[in-house]
């Protein structure tokens, strides 16, 4: 079963690279369902790793959050679509919307919107600090990094507040997050409530969440945002602390945070490989494996040559006995010689007509059907060495058969004047020596 365990860093922050022990966390372990199955509050990472151990969890998926004024929430009207050029063109989309050196600012690219790419920017420095406070924890491996309040669950066509002690946690509709104090909700209220120049807006809808505590504490921040008049403010009870309310909506997607963890500070570059312990067997069996297939191909090219030459000289040794013979190749000189010393070893000069007789009729008797095959007439020519026999059959493919009969004996069999009839085809059969 796949674990998730957020942890969320409170205040006071320590520093990472000094005393990363120091610091405490408040965190929610999620189970492949997304129920709570265990949670805390101010505790060390000692006290969390701990906790894993004894439950035999392992390989836990960290994600930490940080809190949402430390990462910056840009649009990037990128027209490209490939991410490469995307990346390219980030720095020089988002540079105006950086209030500091652009080389020294980490960007995080997130979902396309209509309104162009989600962009999540942090100093460099930070983002450092942050990497090195989350890594290296026992039972668990950095999954994500988001900024808090780009977790919460969004209201459609509105915003989203989670009075979260002295700061409120926001975000709108098309994912911009940030984070404020408390005691200013009165201020932003005039902000929230301005309606852009291309829509007439009557209510903006505000889903407010908290603690009764909370609610009680901030009554005159949430009064001040009830009476503009132009906000629909929706309360919703939570009942022990955000953060269970962040990872909630991040396990069932009602956000679209962006990952930090990209880049220079990807967590591919710190995994390690399930395959590194088998890479020096790897590489040996991939030597192996390109030498054979060299050899192979070098043998096989060899052969082939070979094979060649011998098909050269045999062709050569042919034209001197036969040189007249231009219809012999090397593909069919076998068949051609055997076919020639049969007939030289049962046939002489006088012989020649008779020897030729033998092979068709043994030919046509073994003709399936061969009742249907009849021969009309039989002449034969001294001077050429040719039979040649009128026959009739049902199909022209009887003929047919007759002749690769003959010629798989290694004799010249050719039927001309075919004339196809009603009752079948009839043709004259030339039968020569080869």
């Amino acid at each position: 079963m796949s674990y998730r365990l957020y942890v969320r860093p409170t205040p006071p922050f320590a520093d990472a690279d000094q005393d990363p022990h120091a610091q405490m966390f408040n965190w929610v372990l999620h189970d492949a369902s997304g129920d709570i199955q265990a949670h805390g509050t101010g505790d060390s990472r000692v006290n969390i790793e701990q906790t894993l151990g004894q439950n035999a969890l392992d390989n836990v998926l960290l994600i930490g959050l940080i809190p949402g004024e430390e990462a910056l929430f840009c649009l990037a009207d990128i027209p490209a679509r490939q991410t490469r050029f995307i990346q390219q063109a980030l720095p020089y989309a988002v540079e105006e919307q950086i209030a500091q050196d652009i080389d020294a600012v980490h960007l995080a690219l997130g979902s396309h919107t209509d309104q162009g790419f989600r962009v999540a920017a942090i100093d460099r420095g930070r983002m450092a600090q942050w990497m090195t406070l989350f890594s290296g924890w026992d039972h668990v491996q950095l999954d994500a990094i988001f900024a808090d309040a780009s977790l919460l669950p969004h209201t459609a066509g509105g915003w989203s507040i989670c009075l979260d002690g002295d700061t409120a946690m926001m975000v709108s509709n098309r994912g911009e997050w940030l984070s404020m104090q408390s005691a200013n909700l009165g201020m932003f209220v005039h902000t929230l409530a301005a309606p852009s120049a291309e829509e007439v807006v009557v209510e903006i809808p505000v889903t407010l969440y908290g603690t009764n505590a909370e609610f009680s504490l901030h009554q005159a921040g949430i009064g001040e945002l009830e009476a503009s008049g132009r906000l629909a403010v929706q309360q919703e009870i939570i009942e022990l602390m955000p953060l269970e309310l962040l990872a909630y909506a991040h396990h069932h997607h009602l956000c679209e945070p962006v990952n930090l963890c990209q880049g220079l500070f990807s967590v591919m570059s710190g995994k390690t490989s399930p395959l590194k312990p088998w890479k020096p067997l790897i590489a040996v069996a991939a030597v192996w494996f390109t030498i054979q297939v060299t050899l192979q191909a070098g043998m096989g090219f060899y052969y082939q040559d070979q094979a060649e030459a011998l098909e050269s000289n045999a062709m050569a040794i042919y034209r001197e006995a036969f040189p007249t013979d231009r219809r012999t190749h090397a593909g069919n000189v076998r068949r051609v010689i055997e076919g020639q010393l049969r007939v030289a070893g049962t046939s002489g000069p006088e012989m020649g007509f008779i020897t030729l007789m033998e092979y068709t009729g043994e030919q046509y008797a073994r003709l399936p059907g061969s009742q249907s095959v009849n021969f009309n007439s039989v002449n034969y020519s001294r001077s050429r060495g040719e039979l040649i026999v009128d026959v009739r059959a049902d199909s022209y493919e009887r003929l047919s058969a007759l002749r690769n009969g003959l010629a798989s004996k290694g004799l010249e069999a050719q039927i001309g004047s075919v004339v196809n009839e009603s009752t079948g085809a009839r043709g004259r059969l030339t039968v020569s020596g080869g």
